[in-house]
Formats: structure tokens, C-alpha cells, sequence
């Protein structure tokens, strides 16, 4: 479907024999970011940053503004109260927006003890924008549950938090989730993970209306990637982070005391005082997954807790944890966490003290005396 880009217009007035002509010179796309209450600054600053930005660089290349940048609160009040130290208070509220609107992003979602019907009208009056009145709605965070909820994504692909995946996959079960990737596209509708996501969502967004060169330098400016590499999973845990009951609690610790022996069902069975027929099918039950996954992500779990804490060499945390060759532990890292072993310590393990500045400087690590020239 095309349709016309949203914009609004700065108009210079021109004399031409007398006579009085409105010239438009600067057309921007009206940006409309909802910051729903009690959450990150991030979710909302992150992107309108990424957007703001690109004004920038269009404007040093001689070449219109790109956005005209707008944080609405959701509620009547316009007060975004945020988990973050500041209260802001916004000149817009959702509901008095009646124009058409380019891109509409919802970030997060209303804070647990909000007062529901305080959104009510924020509600209907999104569930009335579709892609007639709005080229591309999307959510940061656990905005989806926002778009969700106004009927906006039903049957469509999309993604959240990965905390919240279970949760968003329940409450919703007509919505197709998938919390690997940063960002999703579905026709219109967009949507991005946890926090940081939104800017990676922006930067595309970016890209796609004026071209990879500008999205790349606006990246560059925020010291960002404009691909991050890998996906959500690295950032989260394969098992539950609470298990208190069933076979895998009563599991997790021997499997990590055994992890350089072959685990199979028998074993693990046998372990149990299980039959490893019964002891299948009650794990399933329990778990959702075959005892020979579980072990897998044991295995990875642990290398992960390695790679960030220790200098082992990857063949010897490979050794370690039960894959073997290191040719194995790859293979495992890029089919369930879309990274390889290097890149994951590379991107996991930077601290002050691997910097040489931890030790030095504990207290203000942005100074460092240049006097001494030994």
C-alpha cells in the first residue's frame, strides 16, 4: 500500500508582482513517541535521539529536516512520572493529537499502580489509528502490550522484552511472538525489544526513509551499532531463574557437577531412581523441553558464566562445560544465541579492570593523569 508522507511544512512567504505566494522549503515527518508512566527514560529518549540526530546531518548536507519530533504523555495530566530520578511534563497529550502522523511509537506501558481508567481515552483513541492515518505505528519495550491491547497487532509478528515473552504469548495468544530479534516489521506495524531496542528500531527507521549512508552516521554520532550483532537471547537466561520445585531444580546442580560426563537419559534417569521412559515423559510435562535440551542449555549457561569471569581459553571452558571440540561449543552458541563464544566474551566481559583503569582509578575513572611520562 502507498500513500502520501506525513508531513508538516514551514512556509516562506514570496512577493512575485505584488502578489503574495506560500513556498514550502522544509518538510519534516511528524514524530509522535507516547511515553507510557513509570518506566526507563531510555525507552522514549533513546529513540527521539536517533531521530533528532538525523535532523542534524540532513541539515549539515543542505538537505530538509527529516523530523518534527513530538513526547506525548498518555494521560490528560501530560505527566510522565518515570522510574528514572525526573518527572517530565509534556506540551502534548495523546489524546488532543487529531492530525495524521508518520510514525507513532508507544513506549513500554503503563506502571503497576496506574489508575486504568486514566488510559481509557488513550485506548480508544489508539485504537482508531490505522495505517490510513498513520504510515507506521510501533512499540519499544513492552509498548506491545499497549498495542496489543488497543487491538492494533492481532495475528501479526512481533516482539517485546525477552522477560516478557511467556507473558505476552499467554495474555495475547493471537499475536505470533518471537523475542530473538531487536525489532520486527509486519506491514505497518513495528515493534522492538527490551530498553536499548528502541534506538536500533529508530536507526532503521531511519535508514529506510533517507538510505543506509545517513543511518549510518547517525549511528556513529550516538557510538552505536547500526546492526547489533546477535539477538535478545544473548542478553537472557536459557533456564528459568527461579526454579523451586520439579526435576529440573532438583537437576541443575548435579548436572553441573557432571557436566564433562555424557549425560544422557539414562544416566540422568538412573540418577532419579526414574525408568527413562517415565522419567522422559514427566520432564516434558514439567519443562516444556527433552531432558537432552535441558543439559544442552546447562552447558551453555555455564560457558557463558565463564567466558565473562574467567581468562580460561575457549578450548579449555569447552572442555569444561561437556562440549568437547570447540567446533561444538560454537556451533551450540550460534543456534541458540546467535553469537559465537569469542564474540560473546568480547561483548560481555569489558570491565574497568580489563581497561587497566579499575585498579588505578576507582573513584573517577574519566581521569587519567598525562604527567607522568615513564
Amino acid at each position: 500500500m502507498s500513500f502520501e508522507t506525513i508531513t508538516t511544512s514551514r512556509k516562506f512567504v514570496f512577493m512575485k508582482n505584488g502578489v503574495k505566494e506560500n513556498s514550502q522549503v522544509v518538510q519534516k515527518k511528524k514524530v509522535v513517541i507516547i511515553a507510557m508512566s513509570g518506566r526507563m527514560m531510555m525507552d522514549f529518549v533513546g529513540p527521539s535521539d536517533v531521530f533528532t540526530t538525523t535532523n542534524l546531518f540532513l541539515k549539515r548536507s543542505g538537505l530538509a529536516e527529516g523530523y518534527e519530533v513530538h513526547i506525548a504523555a498518555p494521560t490528560a495530566n501530560k505527566l510522565i512520572v518515570t522510574g528514572s530520578g525526573a518527572d517530565i511534563s509534556c506540551h502534548l497529550s495523546a489524546v488532543e493529537i487529531r492530525s495524521r502522523i508518520d510514525t507513532l511509537i508507544i513506549s513500554n506501558y503503563e506502571s503497576e499502580d496506574s489508575i486504568p481508567e486514566d488510559y481509557d481515552p488513550f485506548y480508544k483513541w489508539l485504537s482508531k489509528r490505522t495505517d490510513k492515518t498513520t504510515r507506521r505505528i510501533a512499540s519499544v519495550c513492552a509498548g506491545t502490550f499497549a498495542l496489543a491491547k488497543a487491538g492494533l497487532i492481532n495475528n501479526r509478528k512481533v516482539t517485546t522484552h525477552w522477560t516478557l515473552n511467556e507473558i505476552l504469548q499467554q495474555s495475547y495468544p493471537q499475536l505470533i511472538v518471537d523475542t530473538n530479534p531487536f525489532y520486527t516489521k509486519d506491514g505497518h506495524i513495528y515493534t522492538s525489544g527490551g530498553v536499548s531496542s528502541g534506538i536500533d528500531l529508530a536507526l532503521a527507521m531511519v535508514e529506510e526513509d533517507y538510505g543506509k549512508d545517513v543511518a549510518i552516521q547517525v549511528a556513529r554520532e550516538l557510538v552505536v551499532y547500526l546492526y547489533r550483532p546477535g539477538n535478545q537471547s544473548q542478553f537472557g537466561s536459557l533456564l528459568p531463574s527461579v526454579e523451586r520445585t520439579g526435576l529440573s531444580q532438583k537437576l541443575r546442580k548435579w548436572v553441573l557437577e557432571n557436566l564433562t560426563e555424557s549425560l544422557d537419559v539414562k544416566r540422568i534417569a538412573d540418577h532419579l531412581n526414574m525408568s527413562p521412559r517415565n522419567f522422559t515423559r514427566v520432564f516434558h510435562k514439567q519443562t516444556g523441553m527433552p531432558p537432552a535440551k535441558f543439559v544442552e542449555k546447562v552447558r551453555v549457561e555455564q560457558a557463558r558464566k565463564l567466558l565473562e569471569d574467567t581468562d580460561s581459553t575457549l578450548e579449555n571452558v569447552s572442555e569444561t562445560c561437556g562440549f568437547g571440540a570447540l567446533s561444538s561449543m560454537r556451533r551450540t552458541f550460534l543456534r541458540l544465541l546467535n553469537t559465537t563464544p569469542s564474540d560473546y566474551r568480547r561483548a560481555f566481559r569489558s570491565t574497568l579492570n580489563d581497561l587497566g583503569l579499575g585498579e588505578h582509578y576507582p573513584i573517577n575513572v574519566n581521569y587519567i593523569d598525562h604527567t607522568d611520562n615513564h
